[in-house]
């Protein structure tokens, strides 16, 4: 972080005279893009809903309805739904708690896997009248996924396949720096970090993404910063849109979230958070310790690609989920892979969206 400082600092002293100005600036239009018109931005149709939940939350999901070229069946013409958890950029809203208070944010995992996904899943078989649909996740998206799909049967019958990306389950191995902060007591993260928001996206991010990032002198130090917590891979990343990356992170989540991936990394069990007293467990899960969750149970068929070089998702980790995995149909380790490569990579297409696209068009 010190690193993008100074060379704010930089910008702000010698920029004008070394000629790196507002009128010479290299930034791409989508870094100043909301979702919505990055998806118009590239010729996208796009729908945009508010999903509710059952507790509360309003979720910003988007949908893509078709490929930009499908009437000339050029395109493969997948119906395509993004969809956020509570408390991101996307999805700030609640119904009665404003998220300016410490209700808002009593979430983290359990609240995504139990409210966020099924709300989401409902809404999109209500709009398409689809009886299945395909989920793809990446990192914690999987670790959500795992969680639902395994505790949840009924919404498990309307998974035909899950495909999990860099997925996140146990984190023993696991080389990110946030693990750091697991050896502190909870009450220490939060005399440092809140009981709210974990890492929001801000104003100054946007400078350093645009400003700052957008620079191609800036490009070195702006990608080290990029995979600070992935592990680097700066020859599969293309450095002229660093500043869109950049302007898109990070979206943010509770602090409850972290301490829940906290208990996680110092338990190696894929558990319910642990509210710190047997009369908050009870109330929660009606019963004194948190449940773990069995993803043995989890019968979606489900198909896995890894990274050989994933500091988040290490491949110790992920040769101890494979056999837990009850119905495994496909499973790809890509050795040159970090954590960022599964959606960021050059050769993502060809390394993974077209296994994708296949077993999909297999499984019709």
């Amino acid at each position: 972080m010190w690193q993008l400082l100074a060379a704010v600092c930089w910008v702000l002293l010698l920029g004008p005279i070394c000629g790196y100005d507002e009128k010479r600036s290299n930034t791409n239009p989508e870094a100043n893009m909301n979702i919505s018109q990055i998806i118009s931005y590239w010729g996208y149709p796009y729908e945009k809903y508010d999903i509710v939940t059952k507790d509360g939350y309003i979720l910003g999901t988007y949908r893509i309805p078709y490929g930009r070229r499908c009437p000339e069946k050029t395109d493969n013409c997948y119906d395509v739904w993004l969809g956020n958890s509570r408390g991101n950029t996307w999805s700030r809203k609640h119904l009665k708690l404003s998220p300016r208070s410490s209700e808002f944010w009593a979430f983290g995992l359990d609240e995504m896997a139990k409210y966020d996904l099924p709300a989401t899943i409902d809404l999109i078989i209500e709009k398409t009248g689809q009886e299945q649909l395909c989920y793809v996740g990446y990192s914690q998206g999987t670790t959500i996924a795992f969680m639902a799909f395994s505790t949840n049967p009924e919404l498990a019958k309307r998974i035909q396949i899950f495909f999990a990306l860099a997925p996140v389950v146990t984190v023993k191995y696991t080389q990110n720096p946030l693990k750091k902060l697991t050896n502190l007591p909870r009450e220490v993260i939060k005399v440092l970090f809140g009981d709210k928001m974990f890492s929001p996206y801000t104003s100054f991010n946007h400078f350093l993404a645009t400003k700052v990032c957008g620079k191609k002198i800036f490009h070195p130090v702006c990608s080290k910063f990029l995979f600070t917590l992935t592990g680097l891979d700066s020859r599969n990343l293309n450095m002229s849109r660093l500043d869109v990356y950049l302007s898109q992170k990070p979206a943010g989540t509770s602090v409850q979230t972290m301490l829940h991936w906290a208990q996680i990394f110092n338990s190696d069990r894929l558990q319910a958070f642990d509210w710190g007293n047997r009369g908050q467990n009870m109330m929660h899960f009606h019963q004194l310790t948190p449940p773990l969750y069995n993803i043995t149970k989890m019968k979606v068929p489900t198909a896995i690609w890894s990274g050989g070089q994933d500091i988040v998702a290490d491949p110790k980790d992920m040769e101890n989920l494979l056999p837990k995995v009850a119905n495994l149909i496909f499973y790809k380790v890509i050795p040159h892979y970090n954590h960022m490569d599964f959606y960021l990579g050059q050769d993502v297409h060809q390394e993974v969206y077209q296994d994708i696209i296949r077993l999909m068009k297999h499984h019709l």
